[in-house]
């Protein structure tokens, strides 16, 4: 479908410059840009390509100034990446919409379905399950009894939900992921074998959340594990058992956060972040890549890097000295020579 820049600038409340009817009917990046094409410009370390790529219309922040003419159409929106976000979801919103179940879905007589719903090819449902409207379960999709899934909430293949879960309105879960398997639970036995203990919690996912791909989150001993409301997980992580994750906090792939973990709302962390058990981490907390947490983190809004980790402001001291290290051992060595001929003096 194509769409004219007057078109697009109405619907994000942009303003125009250059030809208003200019049409584009695909998106590119701004340094690969063809004609025909829309692309945006919100990473500054890019504005050298704002005059010279070939995309016909380009979306940009409203205080950006030119420094020389471009050939492209400009729309100037407040947050370019966030107006380019919308246009994405609008192109979306044109796919045809998935509906109906497959003959080969089976569906135990006592589970639920709401309007509208959607189960592609080899999904199972379970006894006593309650899928609400609009819900979309891609192939291959295994719920497990007593499961609720709310409204408008999509699955895409592969994803296992175990028994007792429930999943919020609006959440998008990706393939492959798990949700409510069993936490890692062993006690030692005085033979030095385990005995596994039973995990008879769920996992609750509130609204708005979306899970990446092959992300597991495990079942709770006893009680839930908690994603709430807004939280965005990227790919490959695990979060254990009776962990709690608070409201509109964003975690990068393969960080893996242990039992009891009490996490705070609008957190980022990074990617390989690990976290040891039973520990709490305050509202607002920003944690660098591969950073090992081995204590609470108490402060609202602390930086934290390293393994293990410690404030970001020591870690930038600190790294100076890291770096003459070095040198400080070959003059520690001098010295330690000149003191020696001073006492064989």
């Amino acid at each position: 479908m194509e769409y004219s820049a007057k078109v697009l600038a109405g619907f994000l409340n942009g303003e125009v410059e250059g030809n208003p009817d200019v049409t584009v009917n695909n998106i590119s990046k701004i340094e690969e840009g063809e004609k025909g094409t829309l692309a945006f410009l919100a990473n500054l370390k890019y504005t050298r390509y704002l005059y010279t790529t070939e995309a016909s219309i380009v979306l940009i922040n409203k205080e950006i100034k030119l420094e020389k003419e471009v050939k492209c159409t400009l729309i100037r929106v407040d947050n370019a990446y966030e107006a380019f976000a919308s246009l994405l979801e609008l192109q979306n919103r044109n796919k045809p919409p998935k509906v109906g179940i497959h003959n080969t879905a089976v569906v135990e007589q006592s589970a639920k379905l709401g309007k509208n719903v959607y189960l592609g090819a080899n999904c199972y449902v379970g006894e006593n399950v309650r899928i609400d409207e609009q819900v979309k379960i891609y192939p291959q999709v295994y719920v497990g009894d007593n499961v609720r899934i709310d409204k408008n909430t999509i699955i895409y293949p592969g994803v296992k939900i175990y028994h007792n879960c429930v999943i919020g309105k609006d959440c998008v879960i990706h393939a492959g992921t798990v949700i409510g398997s069993d936490g890692f639970g062993f006690a030692p036995k005085s033979d030095k074998n385990y005995k596994k203990i039973p995990q008879v919690g769920n996992v609750i996912i509130e609204d708005h959340v979306e899970i990446g791909a092959n992300t597991t989150i495990d079942r709770a001993t006893i009680g839930s594990t908690i994603i709430r409301k807004g939280v965005k997980l990227d790919n490959l992580i695990q979060v254990a058992h009776n962990v709690e994750i608070g409201e509109n906090t964003v975690i990068a792939a393969h960080t893996g956060i242990s039992g009891s973990v009490k996490i705070g709302k609008e957190c980022m962390f990074g990617g390989q972040v690990g976290f040891v058990g039973h520990i709490t981490i305050a509202d607002g907390v920003k944690i660098g890549a591969q950073a090992g947490v081995s204590k609470s983190i108490k402060e609202p809004g602390m930086v934290v890097v390293g393994s293990p980790s410690f404030n970001l402001t020591d870690f930038k001291k600190s790294h100076i000295f890291f770096r003459k290290l070095p040198e400080l051992n070959a003059k520690i060595n001098s010295m330690e020579k000149d003191i020696n001929e001073l006492k064989g003096k």
